[in-house]
């Protein structure tokens, strides 16, 4: 308990102004022990950044819309007029087979390619012509 700067009534601690004569007391530092130095601050980043990681996938399979066993039907029975080439969407290649189909010479190579089209891997044919 505290008393009055002016008066010398009995104030309790909490009290900033004496109910008998009203004046304005000054604060009055209490026994509490003194408050403990804070610590000094850290040094901070401003903003930390988010971290960008790539994960690498497994490579998708290559899905072609062409199959390779209509290619080689194709090549090996109408292969002499191109028409495997056609399926495949090599239109140029389809013609000079159309013009010089009467000389066996498409119908001879059509016949190894058919071969190459059956023997290569999905994903390879479907790179090539899907």
């Amino acid at each position: 308990m505290t008393s009055c700067s002016n008066c010398g009534a009995g104030l309790q601690p909490a009290q900033n102004f004496c109910p008998k004569c009203g004046s304005v007391q000054a604060q009055v530092a209490t026994t509490a022990p003194p408050p403990s130095p804070e610590p000094a601050p850290v040094a901070q980043a401003a903003t930390p950044q988010p971290q960008v990681v790539y994960v690498q996938q497994a490579p998708q399979p290559v899905v072609g819309t062409k199959s390779k066993v209509v290619a080689f039907v194709l090549a090996w029975l109408l292969g002499g007029f191109g028409i495997h080439k056609f399926y495949l969407g090599r239109i140029g290649q389809g013609i000079v087979y159309l013009i010089f189909f009467w000389t066996f010479i498409p119908a001879f190579i059509a016949f190894i390619e058919g071969i190459v089209y059956i023997l290569t891997s999905d994903q390879d044919f479907a790179r090539k012509y899907g």
